[in-house]
């Protein structure tokens, strides 16, 4: 057998569907399947994260400083703040898909369930292999999620809302926002550290190298304006 071709990000299209369009789009049972999956699988690295006590992604830096202020566990605080930021896609007028919805529930679900079981690292290398490992899994998470094509994570959905509304660019938005919930997660306790640094330079590349080969190709893609995903700036980039 000869080796395996990487599938072309110019010849993998995401289409850019509403929720309605989302669900008549056709493949549900695959794509319910790989929601989940990639959901669970996100939960997952995000607890991996938190054991590797080398730093987190930004928004888990605000996670974990809300949990030091109430005391929740981190998978609840998840929740909570998914909810919370959905509450302010009412004034954007922003739609939440089914992606949207299960996003923010089964996140905090897998990542609690994880937390249940993973210990804490104890050295160095125990260390970096849970955030270098986590760095991976997140990144075939993430590649699901997307490529699933049931709608944006609660924050990428407040991200592109704030961009359509303001007329921002979206890098703009995501890094304005980014920095706003890492400063105040680290205000609250939250964890920054190296791993923080690792996660804001590797999680877009990994993604991008997964995608191709799990986007879900639905036949209205065809038919419906599309995002490329080698453009710089995709509608629903990340997966949260």
């Amino acid at each position: 057998m000869g080796a395996m071709t990487r599938p072309q990000p110019s010849v993998s299209l995401l289409a850019n569907l509403g929720p309605v369009q989302q669900l008549r789009a056709g493949r549900m049972g695959r794509r319910l399947a790989q929601l989940l999956v990639g959901l669970w699988l996100y939960g997952t690295a995000m607890a991996l994260f938190v054991r590797s006590g080398l730093g987190l992604d930004p928004w888990d830096v605000f996670h974990a400083g809300v949990q030091r202020l109430v005391g929740w566990s981190f998978g609840t605080v998840v929740i909570v703040v998914g909810f919370a930021v959905l509450l302010l896609w009412i004034p954007l007028r922003q739609a939440p898909g089914l992606g949207t919805i299960a996003n923010a529930v089964v996140i905090g679900v897998a990542t609690d369930a994880t937390l249940a079981w993973v210990p804490p690292a104890t050295d160095f290398v125990m260390a970096w292999t849970l955030l270098l490992g986590g760095m991976v899994v997140n990144g075939i998470a993430g590649a699901l999620y997307i490529g699933a094509q049931l709608g944006p994570g609660p924050r990428d959905g407040l991200m592109t809302g704030l961009a359509r509304r303001t007329g921002w660019s979206l890098r703009l938005v995501r890094t304005g926002l980014e920095l706003s919930v890492l400063g105040i997660g680290w205000a609250l306790g939250g964890v920054v550290g190296i791993g923080t640094v690792v996660y804001a330079v590797a999680i877009g590349p990994l993604v991008q190298f997964f995608l191709p080969y799990v986007v879900v190709k639905l036949d209205v893609a065809a038919r419906q304006p599309t995002v490329r995903q080698d453009d710089p700036e995709p509608v629903e980039p990340g997966c949260r």
